[in-house]
């Protein structure tokens, strides 16, 4: 996407904050290009600083905060979360921050956390029990992550242009398909490249592969750059592509299921007999935060709020309150996959990040394999 598209689809509040960050990554631009972009209004009082994604500053996913304070808080925008916390880390002052709860870990033992009292939240008893449960947001008897917004990876396939018996049985294998040898797409990430490939292999251990288990996986990637068209860093480009009929299958997010169905493509969204993955953000409270408490703990808690929620969902991606699933459309949750909220979350395998030194392993093998090193 060129920048004037861009930035015409953040004017009308098109793009998701994958998306923006996606975009920005490509165009390789961050936070400081970020501040020349609109955002929500911003110096009411109490002081609170809120470091967020661009998308998520929008006044309509705080309106109770705004309603008791008269306007919304300082909102910094960072386009990754390592941006943000190596820039946390060198002393820049933040109240709250907006991480996913696979590198919680990673900000907590950089002591840069503090304990969430989920007593002051009265929204935090609606969140899906199955959030409240994810590992490493909760350490020491403590919590240290509160739930937002989360969404699914999986394969967004044409099921015109898909052979039925090679969706009979739903499998990630559709991706390494050489039958689709140039109509496939995969996104342009790293880790979690390694885990598909090691899910399809039958591994369980995703985040802690041994160098056997790697070299096991190396040629199952190496097939995969061959029957791909493209790496996508832009949504957009799987959205076209696959109305078109460039593209027969793609990874993807939830909020491009209900761009294509919208459009009238005949697509599915694919629930893969290894796992759909789900990936889970929230809010954390940051140490050494300069703003007041209590309007911290205030704004957690309207981004918790069932209207929040509704107005989240209406983008294309879920949220953490059962309630607005409730209050929102039946046809909007049918169309981006969450008609049946109650199963979809107890079920949900939420997407952990691994530990070093495989991190780093699975970056380098990945980086390799992509420019054809090996």
């Amino acid at each position: 996407m060129d920048g004037k598209k861009f930035a015409e689809r953040l004017l009308k509040r098109e793009l998701s904050r994958r998306d923006i960050q996606a975009g920005l990554a490509k165009m390789g631009l961050g936070v400081a290009a970020m501040s020349m972009l609109p955002s929500a209004a911003k110096a009411a009082p109490p002081k609170l600083t809120v470091y967020e994604w661009a998308g998520y500053d929008v006044p309509d996913l705080h309106q109770s905060y705004i309603k008791k304070y008269g306007g919304s808080p300082d909102f910094p925008l960072f386009a990754s979360e390592e941006e943000a916390l190596q820039k946390i880390v060198s002393g820049f002052k933040v109240d709250l921050a907006h991480p996913c709860s696979y590198n919680v870990k990673r900000w907590r033992e950089a002591k840069i956390l503090e304990p969430i009292d989920t007593s002051r939240i009265p929204n935090y008893v609606d969140i899906w029990p199955k959030f409240k449960e994810i590992p490493q947001t909760q350490a020491d008897g403590k919590t240290w992550f509160v739930p937002f917004d989360c969404g699914n990876s999986s394969i967004l396939y044409r099921t015109d242009l898909v052979a039925p018996e090679d969706v009979k049985d739903p499998s990630w294998s559709l991706l390494f398909n050489e039958k689709y040898k140039g109509r496939l797409a995969m996104y342009n990430t790293d880790t979690t490249l390694i885990e598909i490939a090691a899910r399809v292999l039958g591994m369980k251990n995703f985040n802690s592969l041994s160098d056997e288990e790697l070299e096991k996986v190396k040629p199952l990637l190496k097939k995969q750059r061959e029957v791909l068209r493209f790496y996508w860093d832009d949504a957009t480009q799987i959205e076209q592509a696959l109305a078109s009929g460039e593209l027969v299958a793609a990874y993807a997010w939830n909020g491009s299921v209900k761009v294509l169905k919208d459009q009238g493509v005949p697509v599915e969204y694919m629930v893969p007999k290894e796992g759909i993955l789900t990936w889970v953000c929230g809010l954390v409270r940051v140490t050494g935060g300069q703003g007041d408490e209590q309007a911290g703990y205030d704004f957690i808690d309207s981004m918790l709020s069932p209207e929040s929620g509704v107005f989240q969902i209406s983008t294309g991606y879920g949220h953490s309150n059962r309630k607005s699933y409730e209050m929102t459309d039946p046809k909007v949750l049918a169309a981006l996959g969450f008609d049946n909220p109650e199963e979809k979350f107890a079920r949900a395998d939420v997407s952990d990040e691994a530990d070093e030194p495989y991190r780093s392993k699975y970056i380098a093998l990945v980086n390799d394999i992509k420019a054809g090193v090996n």
